[in-house]
C-alpha cells in the first residue's frame, strides 16, 4: 500500500519531504521500514518541516518521485465501515436501481468528507446518505439515486 512519495530534498544530508504522506505518523517514525522500488529502507530521521509536512531520511539513497509503500499484511485491520483507499479503487459504482456509473479511480480527501472520484468525472460524497453499500467481495459500491448527473 502506498503511504507517500519521495519529494523535494530537505537539507544536505539526504532528507526529503514526503509528498501525499499517509495520515498515520507511525509510518514515518524513526526505525520504521518502508519499501522503495520493492526493497526495504529504514527511516533514520523523521521530523515535521514547514507547514507541518513530513520530512524523513532513509538508510539508503532513493530517487525523487519514488513511491513509498508498506506491505498490506502490515496494515492494521479496519473497523466496521472503514476502508483503505486501495480497497475502493477499481470497484464498480452502481446506483440503487441498477444504473452503472463507472469504476472508482481515486478517493479525494476534503475537510467535510472524502469523495469517490469515478470514471467520467463523477464525484460522489463518501457519506451515508449517498453510499448505501460497499461490497468488497462483490467488487461494487451501491449509491443512492440523485447524487450522480
Amino acid at each position: 500500500m502506498t503511504v507517500g512519495k519521495v519529494g523535494r530534498p530537505h537539507g544536505l544530508a539526504g532528507a526529503f519531504v514526503v509528498e501525499r504522506a499517509s495520515d498515520d505518523a507511525a509510518r514515518f517514525a524513526k526505525g520504521a521500514v518502508l519499501h522503495v522500488d520493492g526493497e526495504p529502507a529504514r527511516v533514520t530521521e523523521s521530523k515535521r518541516g514547514g507547514g507541518g509536512r513530513v520530512v524523513i531520511r532513509l538508510d539508503r539513497k532513493v530517487e525523487r518521485g519514488a513511491t513509498l509503500q508498506v506491505p498490506k499484511a502490515h496494515l492494521p485491520p479496519t473497523g466496521d465501515d472503514d476502508y483503505y483507499v486501495f480497497q475502493l479503487i477499481g470497484l464498480q459504482v452502481v446506483e440503487d436501481g441498477g444504473r452503472t456509473l463507472g469504476r472508482v479511480q481515486d478517493v479525494a480527501s476534503y475537510p467535510a468528507n472524502d469523495v469517490l472520484e469515478v470514471e467520467g468525472g463523477i464525484a460522489l460524497p463518501l457519506v451515508g446518505e449517498c453510499v448505501r453499500e460497499i461490497d468488497l467481495e462483490g467488487g461494487r459500491i451501491v449509491v443512492a439515486p440523485g447524487f450522480a448527473p
